[in-house]
């Protein structure tokens, strides 16, 4: 009983001194914290905070049992491999950092009137919807990357400049099989294919399934390293899918679709994008 009284005691006596500034300081460290859990979960880098947290606990116990060799050696591991994070794991810290970038913009840039944007979206939508299909009914192999937020200037720059409007037909003849262009990705940026048959990083996931080939894992690897939405159109089952945030979504439904891309390109007009170019022209 006399034990327990002295813990009430100690808490109280540290919950006295605690002041409005250490509650704060408290709470910003924990939401930075929960920030940080929820942007590694399902990463490579969820693995590695696993690894850092044994090395951590097994160095504390080393150390309480006087295991003075191990100790050493693992005091001098976790001093030695701080900073090799930083260089395994510098697409995730760089999609990280662009991911703050993007959700602490501050200044706003004009924008076209609330129809006028309606308006370009839903023709932009409807290109890009019959485009997607028509290739898929003729099992035509397809990858569009429609570069969101986060500029991807260095993979248009892999391909060949297009900078014409979205249109079905341009799409359509751009993926012609054996055609010089057919072979790699077109960017979207706006109202624009601003360049086609670029290369796009692979993502080194090893739980996909072996029926994903390299045009699958190329819409994936650049959906984690930008906030695009990619689509993948398979020239072996004609099925359509989508890559977001390093997630893939296959055989998506015209309907389904329909309103993903409503959304995302929605989303990027209330957030003050304006969209470059004039009307899409049916």
């Amino acid at each position: 009983m006399l034990a327990i009284n002295l813990i009430i005691n100690n808490i109280t006596q540290i919950l006295t001194k605690i002041s409005i500034n250490d509650v704060v300081d408290i709470l910003i460290i924990s939401y930075i914290f929960y920030q940080m859990l929820k942007f590694i979960k399902d990463t490579r880098a969820e693995q590695l905070l696993k690894g850092v947290i044994f090395l951590l606990i097994a160095t504390q116990l080393s150390g309480l049992f006087k295991l003075h060799t191990l100790y050493w050696v693992l005091v001098k591991i976790l001093e030695v491999g701080f900073i090799l994070p930083f260089i395994i794991f510098q697409p995730e810290l760089r999609a990280g950092l662009e991911h703050i970038g993007r959700n602490t913009s501050i200044v706003r840039i004009g924008k076209n009137s609330d129809v006028e944007n309606d308006k370009i979206i839903e023709d932009l939508v409807e290109e890009i919807l019959e485009s997607t299909y028509d290739l898929a009914s003729k099992k035509i192999g397809a990858l569009l990357v429609l570069e969101g937020k986060t500029k991807i200037k260095e993979i248009v720059e892999t391909g060949i400049k297009i900078d014409g409007q979205v249109t079905k037909q341009l799409l359509g003849n751009i993926f012609i099989p054996n055609t010089p262009l057919h072979d790699g990705a077109v960017i979207i940026r706006d109202t624009k294919i601003k360049s086609a048959a670029c290369f796009l990083p692979l993502t080194q996931r090893k739980d996909l399934s072996s029926e994903l080939g390299t045009r699958h894992r190329a819409g994936i690897g650049i959906s984690e390293i930008s906030d695009c939405l990619t689509l993948i159109v398979s020239e072996e089952t004609g099925g359509v899918s989508i890559a977001r945030s390093g997630k893939i979504y296959r055989d998506v439904t015209r309907e389904r679709l329909y309103n993903i891309l409503k959304n995302f390109y929605k989303t990027k007009s209330e957030s003050n994008w304006k969209f470059i170019g004039d009307k899409i022209k049916k």
